[in-house]
This record gives C-alpha cells, structure tokens and sequence, in this order.
C-alpha cells in the first residue's frame, strides 16, 4: 500500500509530503487548495502522461516520490519480471523537466513510464469524478462483469484463438483478392516466359548468338576462300599441292644417287604432305550449301534478342535472370489455389473453435451477471438507493476479441420503473453512488491495495454522504483508502485526517499537506459544515468524530 507521497515544484506545491495509514485517509481543504493536483501527482507515480506545464513557475523540473510497502506477490514477480529486485518496500519517483522530457526510477533504477504504469495499475486504482463516465461506455460495463467473474483470465484462451483465426482470416482475405488479378497475371507471366524461353538464352549467350550471326552473313566470302584454297591442296580435277608435292619428292629421289642433300629434302617434302591433306580434310568440313537458311535462323533469332532487350529494358544476361524470375512467380501463383483450400479449412476449423469459447464466456457472463446484480443492489440499498435495480443485460452480438456479447447496465432507480440504460437516465449523484457499490463488490474480486477516491460525494449529501462515507470505511477495513471529500460526514469517518491548504506570501502561492490531531479535525470539520466553525459547527463536529 502506499505509504508516502513527496511532491516538489508541482504547479504550486513547492513542497509537501504526506503519510497515509493503512486504512481510510481522507484530504479536505478549500475549493483550488490543490487536492487536484496531489492526484495529478499519484498519477504520475503510476505512469500516466504528464506535460511540461505542471512543473512550478521558475523550477527546472519536478519530482514525485511514492513509497509502498506490503507488495502483493504479484506485483513481487512482475518486479523481477522487468528486472528489478524485489524488496520488502518499493520506491517510484518521477522527475518532470520543465524543457519537456521526464525520467522515471523503481528503487533508485532508471525506468520507463511504462513500466511505472505497468506496476502502478498493480498497486492503485484511482477513481475520479471523471471516471464516472466508465460507467457510460457499454464496453466498460462488459469489462465490470467480467472481473467481477473471473472471466478476464477466462478470456486469455479464447482472445489467443480468436487472433489466431484473424491471422487466417486476414491472410485468405488477402489471398482471395489477389485471385481476382492473378489469372491476368499469369497470364503475363506465361507470356513473358514462352517468349523468353524461345531465345533458348544461356548467360553470355547473347553475344555469341550475334558474333555467330555476323560469320555466317560472311560465308560466301568464307565459302570462296575455303573452295579455293582445298581445291589448291587437294584437287581431281587438277595438280594439287598434295600431288605436287608427291611428284617434288619423287623427283628429288631420282638424284640421290649423285647429290648428297637429295635424300634429305625429299623426306623433308614427304613429312610435309600429311599436314597438306589434314588441313584439306579440314577446310572441306568447313565448306556447306545451308548457310543460307542458317543466316535467316540467326537472323531471326538476333531480331527477337533485339526486340526483347528493347521491350524488357535489360541486356541479354538480365534477360535469363528475369526468364528464371518469372518462372518462380509462376509456380507461387500456380500454388495460391492450394493455400486457400487450406486456409479455408483452417478458418472453417478454428471459426468453430472460437463460437465454443464463446459460448462458454457468453454462459459464464449471463451466471455472473445475476450475482453481481445483486451484490450491487444490496451496496446500493445501505447507500440510501432502496428501491433501485441494476440489470446487466447480455444480448448475443457478432463475434470480436472480447466475445459475442454485448452487455448494457440497466436501471430502474424507482419502484415501479422499466429498467433503462444506465448511460441515459443515471444522475450524477447516483452515478457516484453505483460507482462506489462496484468498487465495493470489485474489493473482494481483486488483490490491487490502495483504492483512490477523488470526491467520490459529487452531487450526494445528508443521508445518502452518510452512508458512503459508512461504505467508504468498511471498504478500508480489506484496502487502504484515500480520499477527497467536500463533506463532513464522510471526512468524520477516516482514520488519517490530511488538510490540504493554499497560503501566499504576497509574490507566490504554496500548498502544504498536514495531518490534522483530534482538536485540527474538530475545527476541519466545522469549517467544512458551515463555514464559520462556530459553537454549534465545532459541537456538531465533535459529535461527528466521537460516533
């Protein structure tokens, strides 16, 4: 619970700090004192949003100091969770510059706000006037029921599966609306890859398909070249080289007989003539009477490699990349088809999954409602409401991340009344009081320590103020309460009396935080019941302390 509370450089506080006991602790003070700003100060110990105004005029920055003690386990194990030590006490601070930024500790260890505020929601609940408009949203009303039920913790499992379906849902969404484009798509892609294919293209293939291209726009000239030079080597039709050099060597060997060199030249001719008729063999497998047709293929083939290059804006090796490319995308389309019978499978199974769960939910909520119903009626009857009726009302709905239901609080404040939703009939003062009766019947569902009330009396008074603050008391007796009361009869009922009061020395205005002995209540109170602390309001106060 919470044990202390240091404000520095706060709007105008400049500096306080307050004790609290375990129990009920009440602060009164005049109207602008500064009690709002003491709950700005706890909500900014429990992480929420803080702007650079707040910060008192000339101060560099402020600081929030709380203290707890006697921490749930789970607040324990969320501690070491987040990497903290967990002790026997618990030190928040927030320190919020006047240039904008903010730092927060836990035990002296930087932090974040969101860890302060994930620990926070784990220690306190504060309940403003505002937070009566909780009350005014359907979805806020669910959530009453359901942790007044134990459903949240129930809800872990189904909300699990629900995402799970979503996931599938989402992604076969996604998938259906793509086959609507996908035949066009393939489609192109078929086209691109028969057109591509057809190339019959190799990387590096390009430049040899028109290296080639560019000899056989050359035969004849080759083909010229090459008859003539076989038929100088190897001819029938007359003396060829090989002959010839046959005849030479014969002739030489006629006159070995007389010159020396004679035998030696003529097998030097003889060695010659196989190399001749290889290379004549060679130049005759190079002669052919179907370049004509070759150069029309090739043209055509380097026509379309141009074509292509220019349509796609890539070069010839780009162009195999992107055939492969295409390809790809061609089987993960041609695969689509199995993927959503799949996925289609998968929604039919798990959309069944979902509807038990939420069935089951929607049957824990309609038992739960008529218990807290009347829990709250009972509270609601000792807050001077005897004759009202509260009905959650479970209606089935489509199915989302909280369930099937729609739930709606109705009332009927009056015997003889149809029950209406509460967000359209409800009057402040009863909307108070019915926010009071939940707390109360939340108090014994929940482990969080330190309930906040910040005039939880708004539009209440005689009867009904003694009742709340008699509720207020008995709720203190299972947490440490704290509350902000204009009212007398509620401020009588706390076990620490905190005045907040407002002084100015003329140039500034400072607020000071001071617990109150039985003579500073007396006088509190009278102040409070009439203003003047006369004999009969000091009398009146007195006997208010003493019951």
């Amino acid at each position: 619970m919470l044990r202390e509370l240091s404000i520095e450089n706060l709007a105008v506080i400049e500096k306080a700090s307050a004790q609290f006991g375990g129990s009920f602790n009440v602060f009164t003070g005049e109207t602008g004192a500064g009690k709002s700003i003491l709950i700005g100060g706890i909500n900014a110990i429990l992480g929420q949003r803080t702007t650079k105004e707040v910060v008192r005029t000339g101060a560099k920055k402020a600081v929030i100091t709380a203290l707890f003690d006697e921490l749930p386990k789970a607040v324990a194990d969320k501690l070491e969770e987040l990497g903290f030590a967990a002790e026997d006490e618990l030190l928040m601070s927030r320190e919020i510059f006047a240039d904008g930024k903010s730092n927060a500790r836990i035990n002296g260890r930087t932090a974040t706000a969101a860890m302060l505020k994930e620990i926070g929601s784990m220690l306190v609940d504060v309940h403003g006037q505002h937070e009566n408009r909780i009350l005014m949203s359907n979805d806020n009303q669910r959530d009453i029921l359901d942790n007044y039920g134990g459903i949240t913790e129930k809800l872990e499992p189904y909300k699990e599966k629900f995402r799970e379906f979503a996931k599938v849902q989402r992604r076969l969404k996604t998938l259906q609306e793509e086959l609507k484009t996908r035949e066009l798509k393939i489609e192109h892609l078929n086209g691109v890859v028969e057109e591509l294919s057809e190339l019959g293209l190799e990387k590096g293939g390009g430049e040899s398909l028109e290296a080639e291209l560019v000899r056989v726009q050359n035969t004849a000239r080759i083909q010229q070249a090459v008859w003539g030079a076989y038929n100088a080597l190897s001819s029938e039709e007359g003396a060829a080289a090989g002959e010839l050099l046959q005849k030479s060597a014969s002739l030489i060997d006629g006159i070995a007989d007389v010159e020396p060199k004679a035998r030696q030249l003529s097998e030097r001719l003889r060695a010659v003539i196989p190399e001749v008729n290889d290379i004549a063999d060679e130049l005759f497998s190079l002669t052919s009477d179907d370049y004509e047709e070759r150069e029309a293929e090739l043209s055509d083939k380097v026509s379309a490699l141009k074509h292509a290059k220019r349509k796609y804006n890539m070069d010839a090796d780009a162009l195999v990349d992107y055939l492969e490319e295409c390809k790809t995308q061609l089987a993960s389309l041609s695969g689509a088809d199995d993927e959503i019978d799949t996925l289609s499978e998968q929604r039919h199974k798990l959309a069944e999954e979902v509807r038990v769960l939420a069935d089951e939910i929607s049957e824990l909520r309609k038992k739960t409602a008529e218990k807290l119903s009347g829990d709250i009626c009972r509270q609601l009857e000792f807050l001077d409401m005897p004759n009202v009726r509260i009905i959650f009302a479970i209606n089935p709905d489509k199915i989302t991340i909280n369930g099937r239901d729609s739930v709606e609080m109705l009332i009927s404040a009056n015997a003889g009344e149809e029950p209406k939703p509460l967000n359209k009939i409800a009057s402040g003062g009863e909307l108070s009081r019915i926010m009071l009766a939940i707390k109360s019947v939340l108090a014994d569902s929940d482990d969080i320590p330190t309930l906040i009330f910040d005039e939880v009396d708004a539009g209440i008074s005689g009867r009904a103020a003694q009742k709340v603050g008699v509720k207020l008391r008995e709720t203190a007796g299972k947490r440490q309460v704290l509350c902000i009361t204009h009212l007398a009869q509620i401020a009588a009922k706390a076990d620490v009396h905190l005045l907040i009061e407002k002084q100015s020395d003329g140039e500034r205005t400072f607020t000071h935080i001071t617990e109150l002995d039985r003579g500073g209540r007396i006088h509190e109170l009278a102040r409070i019941i009439d203003g003047t602390e006369s004999e009969s309001a000091l009398t009146a106060a007195e006997e208010m302390l003493d019951k």
